[in-house]
């Protein structure tokens, strides 16, 4: 069959247009994450894209890997004032002073919720009652920029020292690991990632 005969997926329109943003729509965005070290990544990104667009950071994101360990949350918790300096002259990032200062001291306050809940992913899924929240989102313009849980988690997450967590980075994060499926209705990805109930 000619593959330009075949019915074109439909996707969320944020994504529309460019591959790295469609493959990260396809892939990732909205599929629920109960692993640690996943969920600090997208934190720590969640937090540079602050004031910027979401594809700026992507579009980063491998240089963002590598200037930082892999995201490895007890090494980065433990970078000196010379590391600091290093990823301050990286190119290849971000390189916002306060946002590089506070990925260190974000890193400081991750391990301290790990050691009171277990697990950071514990921690954060119980804001949603341990499920993800499933809306109906005709038009992704439609999605609000936060909720009443946003803004009672960013506010509990600034309590324990995180940076750049205000409620809409918040929102921001639970749509990227699934805590909420903010994927519009129509859209070939919210059947996919809706649990079978």
């Amino acid at each position: 069959m000619n593959s330009s005969l075949k019915k074109k997926k439909y996707r969320c329109g944020w994504c529309e247009g460019d591959p790295l943003y469609e493959a990260y729509h396809d892939e990732e965005w909205g599929v629920p994450v109960y692993d640690d070290q996943t969920i600090f990544e997208f934190l720590i990104l969640e937090t540079f894209q602050a004031g910027l667009s979401w594809i700026t950071v992507l579009r980063k994101r491998e240089n963002f890997r590598e200037a930082f360990d892999d995201f490895d949350y007890k090494k980065i918790a433990d970078y000196s004032e010379e590391k600091i300096q290093e990823l301050l002259g990286n190119p290849g990032i971000i390189r916002n002073k306060l946002k590089v200062r506070s990925a260190v001291s974000n890193a400081q306050a991750f391990m301290e919720i790990q050691k009171e809940y277990g697990s950071f992913s514990k921690y954060i899924w119980g804001f949603v009652n341990e499920k993800p929240i499933q809306n109906e989102v005709e038009n992704y313009k439609e999605a609000p920029p936060t909720t009443e849980i946003s803004d009672k988690l960013s506010k509990d997450l600034k309590k324990r020292g995180f940076k750049f967590v205000g409620s809409t980075v918040v929102y921001a994060h639970m749509q990227a690991t699934g805590m909420v499926n903010d994927h519009e209705i129509k859209c070939f990805r919210y059947e996919e990632i809706h649990p079978v109930l």
